[in-house]
C-alpha cells in the first residue's frame, strides 16, 4: 500500500486567509467598544459615525469571508472582498507607522493564544504593533492577489471554478 502526500499550496493560503479572517472576526467581535477605540487611534480623518459604522459592519464582513474561504464555498466572491479588506488593512496600517503612532494594530485578541501585550518578553507587543501588521496585511493581500489570479487562469484555460 503506498500513501502519497501532495501538497496545495492554494489550498494552503486559502484555509490561512480563511483562518486570520475568522480569528480577526472574532476577536472584534469579542470586544465591539474595544475594536472601536483601535479605529480610532489610528487617527483617520472620518466622523466618528463612520469608524462606529465600520466598528459595527468589518467583523461580519470578515467572518463571512473567512468562513467562505475556509469552506472553499464562492471563494470567487470572498477574494475580492478579502483583497479588499487586506488593501485597506495595509494602508491603514501603512499611514500610522510612517505617522510613527504607537497603537495597537486591534486586528487580533493575542490572549486566546496565551499572549499578554504587556509580558515579559513583548512578543505580543510585537505582533500588534501597526508596523507588522502592516508587513502582515501585506503579505496577505499578495496571498490572496495570488488566490484570486490563479482563479481567472483556472478559468481561463477552460478548468472548473476552483472552490
Amino acid at each position: 500500500m503506498k500513501i502519497t502526500f501532495e501538497l496545495d499550496v492554494r489550498l494552503m493560503i486559502r484555509w490561512l486567509l480563511g483562518v486570520v479572517l475568522l480569528w480577526a472576526a472574532v476577536s472584534k467581535l469579542a470586544n465591539l467598544q474595544d475594536f472601536h477605540a483601535s479605529l480610532l487611534a489610528y487617527k483617520l480623518p472620518l466622523p466618528s459615525v463612520a469608524l462606529r459604522g465600520v466598528a459595527i459592519f468589518l467583523p461580519w464582513l470578515e467572518l463571512l469571508c473567512g468562513l467562505m474561504l475556509l469552506a472553499g464555498v464562492r471563494s470567487d466572491a470572498a477574494l475580492p472582498w478579502a483583497m479588499i479588506l487586506f488593501g485597506v488593512f495595509t494602508a491603514a496600517t501603512g499611514q500610522a507607522w510612517a505617522r510613527g503612532l504607537d497603537i495597537s494594530c486591534g486586528c487580533f485578541n493575542l490572549q486566546l493564544v496565551g499572549l499578554e501585550a504587556n509580558g515579559i518578553d513583548g512578543l505580543a507587543k510585537f505582533l500588534e504593533s501597526v508596523g507588522f501588521a502592516f508587513f502582515r496585511a501585506l503579505l496577505l493581500l499578495a496571498g490572496a492577489v495570488f488566490l484570486f489570479r490563479s482563479q481567472f487562469k483556472s478559468v481561463a484555460s477552460g478548468d472548473a471554478l476552483p472552490a
